[in-house]
């Protein structure tokens, strides 16, 4: 979507920037009405689950479920009659490999209209492709370099997990300093690290009172007067070209370091980021070891400090499911420089950028047409074809790039999830289109997979990237692609 429409237009998703005043974050609306969640199965299921429940304890006994001497024991009715138990339907089934594939005349006049929706502005390209086969079923400009906004993260997302271990961790330390009183901070690029227990934002984060009990017993009573923080593990400017000067800190994003908490909100459950996280960190950490007034500051560790304590982020696997599913900046920033690390490269938004597109590139997809300058894609400078992030999305559900298949966790499930909790169409099974979503001025994209009709597993992207008018009315021309193609047997 364009600036200005953007601030006419009051709100928009979470995937990059809000729309106004600020771009890109999660901002609550209403939708159209039919859009809604249906949850008559689970109501239906949990009604079911207690009659059974129920009617067993009317008949509860020593050879059922046992006497209990410290309560009474229903009355047993031996007529009783149980309903017979049954093998559940499993929700998720796999997909055939006979289910058939559509044909690209038949889709091509189903979806074509719908891409031609004023809504969806000018300079759209798409791709459609069969993933069993890696039949190209409909194409529009997809080699054209376009604006991905954040579908940008899904390929951070793969160069994370074919260049890490996904079981890896990402630790924080404090060491003494050099100085009676001091001590250090070392971040070690998390920003997830939690000051509530459990975290509000990251399941499975460490947390600063974990960090700060280590650091108690190691001190055994000795008074702390100074926390220094240690940022240097990361480099360079804090924000990206093509970052405006509202990005950061806004409700989305935040300056770039080695050490935050809580994603650098400022405060925990808080939808705005802070502008000084590294600063931020340190005091939750004094904080945590009961002298808030110690004097914060930023420096770096002694050489061969004495370590006080360590704490490990969740799994490098689980923070690539989080970038995704949230469409979190900061965190994907953040791991896109430990590529970058693993690289020796940089950690700097230029080094990250580079290491992502080498991981491409290694992963034997073409990255011909891709620029990046960050690894989220909060950037309007960033390019990369709609058929790129096809072949990304394929190449994570086809087995080709194994190690990336765990990508495929974090992309929202429409209606259900993440960025696209409250984007759904009737008609459509639910779980069939999960995808990333991109938000930026003017821009609007949507890229993932969709289960058609009849079983056929598809991958698609559409990047709309000159969009106008209302953000709510782009996002659900991009829903109607979606759902149509879920729609679809097109034979």
């Amino acid at each position: 979507m364009s600036r200005a429409s953007a601030k006419a237009a009051g709100s928009a998703q979470a995937s990059n920037r809000p729309t106004p005043p600020a771009r890109g974050a999660s901002v609550a609306r209403a939708r159209p009405a039919r859009r809604r969640r249906r949850r008559w199965p689970l109501l239906l299921a949990t009604v079911a689950v207690l009659a059974v429940l129920g009617a067993a304890a009317a008949i509860r006994g020593p050879g059922l479920l046992g006497d209990r001497s410290d309560g009474p024991v229903a009355e047993q009715v031996p007529d009783a009659v149980l309903p017979e138990l049954i093998r559940p339907t499993p929700v998720l089934t796999g997909l055939s490999a006979d289910a058939p594939v559509p044909d690209p005349t038949v889709l091509a006049g189903t979806i074509a209209p719908l891409l031609a929706a004023p809504a969806l502005g000018t300079g759209l390209s798409a791709q459609v492709v069969d993933v069993a086969t890696g039949d190209v079923l409909f194409d529009q400009a997809a080699d054209d370099p376009a604006i991905p906004a954040s579908t940008a993260k899904l390929l951070t997302a793969l160069a994370v997990l074919t260049t890490l271990d996904p079981e890896g961790t990402l630790p924080t330390r404090v060491v003494a300093g050099t100085a009676p009183g001091e001590i250090v901070l070392v971040g070690g690029g998390d920003p997830t690290l939690s000051t509530t227990d459990p975290s509000s934002a990251y399941p499975g984060a460490a947390t600063v009172a974990h960090l700060a009990a280590q650091v108690q017993a190691q001190l055994a009573g000795t008074p702390i007067t100074r926390v220094a923080v240690d940022g240097s593990l990361f480099g360079g400017p804090s924000t990206a070209p093509g970052w405006q000067p509202e990005d950061a800190p806004s409700t989305y994003a935040a300056p770039v370091t080695a050490t935050a908490v809580d994603g650098a909100r400022v405060a925990p459950g808080s939808a705005q980021r802070s502008g000084q996280p590294g600063t931020d960190a340190g005091a939750a950490l004094a904080a945590a070891l009961g002298v808030p007034a110690a004097e914060v500051t930023l420096g770096e560790a002694p050489a061969g400090a004495r370590t006080l304590g360590t704490v490990e982020s969740a799994p490098l696997q689980r923070l690539v499911e989080q970038a995704l599913t949230d469409s979190d900046n900061l965190l994907t920033e953040s791991l896109a420089r430990h590529v970058a690390i693993a690289r020796d490269l940089p950690a700097t938004f230029a080094g990250a950028a580079q290491a992502v597109t080498a991981a491409v590139a290694e992963a034997g997809l073409d990255a011909t047409g891709l620029s990046l300058v960050d690894a989220s894609g909060l950037s309007d400078q960033d390019r990369v074809p709609a058929r790129l992030l096809v072949d990304v999305v394929r190449a994570a559900s086809d087995g080709s790039v194994p190690e990336a298949a765990g990508l495929l966790a974090g992309l929202p499930v429409a209606g259900y999830t993440g960025t696209l909790t409250d984007r759904t169409v009737d008609g459509v099974v639910p779980g069939s289109v999960r995808a990333k979503t991109g938000t930026l001025l003017s821009v609007h994209d949507l890229a993932g997979t969709v289960v058609t009709a009849d079983g056929r597993l598809l991958a698609f992207a559409v990047l709309a990237d000159g969009t106008a008018g209302s953000p709510l009315a782009t996002e659900s021309a991009l829903d109607d692609v979606a759902a149509t193609l879920a729609g679809c047997g097109c034979r």
